[in-house]
């Protein structure tokens, strides 16, 4: 599964290489870094959530759409101008963080305004299933081992979630997220397990 994993994000850093690149080489020109990028990307998910918890799924789910390959042209203006600085990654991983809690906050207070209880149980599962993706893998590092397993990383989370929104298919996306998450980090659990056994 780790392996179809790396395919997939290969798959896309080929296919969409060269257009981040000429955006990244637009976006210097004008003299915008790349933690500038990160922080508008996050600005525009706080306005997409908005909107969900308002009910405006297709606006939100368009609006987070476009601010999701921004996540891709911050590392592609990083790496044109030559800083790929030890905080800019930083930076760069914790607003991913955010920009996926603040996305799911909308979607939860939107369930909540209903109300509609399985939706926010849902969400909350998608939620700390989530976090705990993210937390496993950079957990596992910190100790030495290797936390890259699993098959659904964050990329296929927003689109999932996007998905959702833009098809109003909001339920079904945040029970794909709450079980996939959950499952993803428990392999990354397994895995660390694994490799602990052998040390």
């Amino acid at each position: 599964m780790s392996k179809i994993k790396l395919d997939f994000e290969g798959f896309l850093r080929r296919t969409f290489q060269k257009p981040l690149d000429a955006i990244a080489g637009f976006l210097l020109k004008l003299g915008i870094t790349a933690n500038f990028i990160t922080l508008f990307g996050l600005v525009g998910d706080v306005v997409a959530a908005y909107l969900i918890a308002r009910g405006m799924l297709l606006a939100g789910g368009l609006v987070a759409a476009f601010m999701a390959p921004l996540d891709a042209v911050d590392g592609a203006l990083a790496r044109k101008t030559g800083v790929v600085s030890k905080f800019g990654a930083f930076l760069d991983s914790v607003v991913d963080r955010y920009d996926e809690m603040i996305l799911l906050a909308g979607v939860l207070f939107h369930f909540q305004s209903q109300p509609y209880t399985l939706g926010i149980m849902l969400t909350y599962a998608a939620l700390c299933g989530s976090v705990l993706v993210s937390y496993t893998r950079a957990r596992a590092e910190g100790l030495g081992f290797s936390g890259k397993a699993g098959f659904f990383s964050r990329i296929e989370r927003a689109i999932v979630l996007i998905l959702g929104l833009v098809f109003n298919q909001l339920l079904i996306s945040v029970g794909i997220i709450a079980i996939m998450a959950n499952v993803t980090a428990l392999q990354r659990i397994i895995f660390v397990w694994k490799q602990s056994k052998q040390a």
